[in-house]
């Protein structure tokens, strides 16, 4: 492992997160005063859920080994085998540590979505569309292009997620 590749990786993680309460706080500016503190919620909510969704099942869909170039089996669920030993997507910082900062990108995903129905959906249903979205949409795509799927089987790279964020 290396301390510096560690460090960095720490503190890009940080301000990944970060960015879900920024834009939170950016939304919340841009609706009606009596919806800013739902629309505020509706991303702070991801902070919580997907963390969840992720450490449960999302990280092993995402990442764990393919099954036929469409999604990970369930072989990492509940973290399973995920340590503070570098993994198989990187040699030189934790494991835990490649799960946490993935986990900031499948935060910000759904949260980015609540601006397109920004004062328009119910917070009760947002929790389900966040919940079935990253599960049905996120997960698989993050497989395909990050994961060892089909997309990165083609030779995409996708550094900064205009791929799998941004689709």
């Amino acid at each position: 492992m290396n301390s510096g590749d560690t460090a960095f990786m720490l503190i890009a993680t940080a301000l990944v997160m970060f960015m879900t309460p920024g834009l939170a706080l950016f939304y919340g500016g841009l609706v009606r005063s009596k919806n800013v503190l739902s629309t505020i919620m509706q991303s702070f909510i991801c902070l919580g859920l997907i963390s969840l969704i992720w450490v449960f099942y999302g990280y092993s869909l995402a990442f764990g080994p393919d099954v036929g170039g469409f999604i990970g089996n369930l072989d990492f669920a509940l973290l399973r085998g995920v340590g503070l030993q570098p993994g198989p997507y990187s040699d030189t910082i934790p494991d835990l540590l490649f799960v946490a900062f993935q986990m900031m990108f499948a935060i910000i995903t759904p949260a980015l979505i609540t601006g397109a129905f920004a004062e328009r959906m119910k917070f009760t249903a947002y929790i389900l569309f966040a919940l079935l979205w990253s599960t049905l949409v996120y997960m698989p795509v993050c497989h395909w292009v990050w994961g060892g799927g089909w997309i990165g089987g083609h030779g995409a790279l996708d550094f900064a997620g205009g791929t799998v964020i941004h689709i």
